[in-house]
């Protein structure tokens, strides 16, 4: 089964110059190569103000994220992409997700409770970082996927949600970063 796939690549440099870049690009290539529809939302070159205050959230959407949102309606499936930093995701997408998803667009508060608006996705999260992928998940308790997982994307309905965890991705051989890049395209391959 075909599927539109949105990839959000959430490294904060937009140069396009480091492994996440390279990582969407091969998920990419895959999944188009198998005949999935993809967009790709590059976190760092959308222009969009942090949120400070209830207002602001409960406020005018800026263009950037109204496109951002409506990417993510139009698809399936969903591929967070972003490098692990202070244990938890780069500001810059916290942000960007905390614009994304508002009430109204993920969420529906009701007097029992909420209503998920995004069900009916899935998504995958692919983590680089700089220690053990084993070292993050069992030492360190992966707690800022687990907070991703359970506190953004499980709230608004997406489910399943995938991991790929890349560990020690600067002391990595380019050999070993191409593997990283095929298992990327098999993943696009099968939308998963």
């Amino acid at each position: 089964m075909k599927r539109r796939i949105a990839i959000i690549q959430g490294h904060p440099d937009e140069s396009g110059r480091h492994f996440c870049d390279a990582l969407a690009q091969a998920y990419a290539a895959g999944a188009r190569g198998e005949g999935h529809e993809v967009e790709m939302i590059t976190v760092a070159r959308l222009d969009f103000p942090l949120l400070r205050t209830q207002e602001e959230f409960r406020g005018e959407v800026p263009q950037s994220i109204r496109d951002a949102q409506a990417t993510i309606q139009w698809a399936d499936h969903l591929v967070f992409i972003y490098p692990l930093w202070l244990g938890m995701l780069p500001a810059l997408l916290k942000g960007f997700l905390e614009q994304v998803f508002r009430e109204g667009f993920a969420v529906q508060f009701t007097r029992s409770g909420w209503k998920r608006l995004l069900k009916g996705k899935s998504a995958r999260i692919v983590v680089t970082m700089g220690m053990p992928a084993l070292a993050f998940r069992f030492y360190f308790g992966a707690h800022g996927l687990k907070s991703l997982e359970r506190s953004v994307l499980s709230f608004a309905g997406i489910g399943p949600i995938r991991e790929t965890l890349i560990g020690m991705v600067e002391a990595r051989s380019t050999e070993s970063r191409g593997r990283c890049l095929i298992r990327m395209q098999q993943l696009g391959r099968r939308a998963r």
